[in-house]
């Protein structure tokens, strides 16, 4: 045998070792896929896969050939995720509104192999996994000019889903009239809440009269059943698109850097990892003097930082209130750990509601 023939031979032999090693990898892409599918988590991990290629391409010695390898995996990874688009084809993401929709663009962006389903309002759809009509939810939690989604946060607090990570995406609001309409004729602006007042400058400047809608894509569909060019809708260009409106007006909001996080809930709670450095935590205080204070001076104690504190009437007493907080830091780790036990014995009700790595920009 020569030297051509023995490296054949070589070849032939990893490559057959490398059919079982690939068969075994991706019988493993499966599982994963179903525990995505089962606690909302997308498709797209770039944290996991350049870790992926940081670990596996130090294993080679041969400098030249490292480069190379480097595409062999990048290739194996998106072999990976093209099965599971084809196998997460069948899963199922609820959200607030109507195709159009800001939190249906959200959850296309998030889960773009998925079958997005509309809900009449954030409880409908948050019932819908709950009930297990649908695998996962995608509801917005807070803006950055308008502040909080009090009523999500309701859910969050009083339902039993999981938040299993957070999503930032821009928002661009725009003044949508029917075909023909121009500034001049708009008389009535209609959206959500939310939207109008993050156009509230532009609203007074024009003297417009607002009137509130489940959400800025029902506005634009109100608009076009309605057919009054002296009413527009204030939404996304999607919206426009949707429901045939033309876009009288770009970027009216006030705040250029206007961004929407959005939670993902699901009924599964995803599995931790050291990776995480994000928590959300819902509690209620004992009635006694300094027992938030308290609360917090825990949370600080054990190294963790505080990034948001919100209160929200329980509902249930007069002036009695749950507190949402996010935080940084693994809370899983033994501080964690150490911090939750203390907070228990100034908390009267105390809930994780998710842990996940850092905020995606989608």
């Amino acid at each position: 045998m020569n030297e051509l023939q023995k490296a054949r031979e070589t070849i032939n032999k990893v490559d057959k070792e490398m059919a079982h090693l690939f068969e075994m990898r991706m019988d493993a892409v499966r599982v994963i896929a179903e525990y995505k599918q089962e606690n909302g988590l997308p498709i797209d991990d770039f944290g996991r896969e350049n870790e992926i290629i940081r670990l596996n391409s130090e294993q080679i010695k041969n400098d030249e050939y490292k480069s190379y390898y480097v595409n062999f995996l990048k290739n194996n990874i998106k072999l990976s995720k093209d099965l599971q688009h084809k196998l997460l084809e069948g899963m199922t993401v609820a959200y607030s509104g109507v195709n159009g929709a800001f939190a249906n663009i959200a959850a296309q962006r998030i889960f773009p192999s998925t079958r997005c389903i509309p809900y009449a309002d954030f409880k409908a759809a948050y019932r819908a996994v709950e009930k297990g009509e649908c695998d996962c939810v995608v509801l917005p939690i807070e803006n950055s000019f308008n502040g909080d989604v009090g009523n999500v946060l309701d859910l969050a607090f009083f339902g039993s889903l999981y938040i299993n990570g957070v999503y930032e995406a821009e928002v661009v609001q725009n003044l949508l009239g029917v075909k023909g309409a121009s500034i001049s004729d708009i008389k009535k602006v209609i959206s959500h809440p939310q939207a109008l007042g993050q156009c509230a400058t532009y609203i007074e400047k024009h003297d417009f009269e607002t009137e509130d809608a489940v959400n800025t894509a029902v506005a634009a569909k109100m608009v076009d059943e309605n057919g009054d060019k002296t009413v527009a809708a204030i939404g996304s260009v999607k919206a426009a698109e949707q429901f045939g409106l033309q876009v009288i007006s770009e970027k009216i909001n006030d705040s250029g850097a206007n961004t929407t996080r959005f939670a993902v809930f699901s009924r599964s709670n995803r599995k931790p990892t050291p990776l995480d450095d994000r928590f959300i935590m819902l509690f209620t205080v004992k009635n006694t003097a300094g027992s938030l204070g308290e609360a917090i001076s825990v949370i600080g104690q054990h190294g963790f930082n505080l990034k948001a504190l919100k209160s929200r009437p329980t509902k249930e007493l007069i002036w009695d209130y749950f507190f949402y907080v996010e935080g940084e830091g693994n809370i899983n780790s033994e501080q964690g750990t150490t911090m939750l036990a203390q907070l228990k014995e100034c908390c009267s009700n105390l809930k994780i509601v998710g842990t996940f790595e850092k905020e995606i920009h989608i």
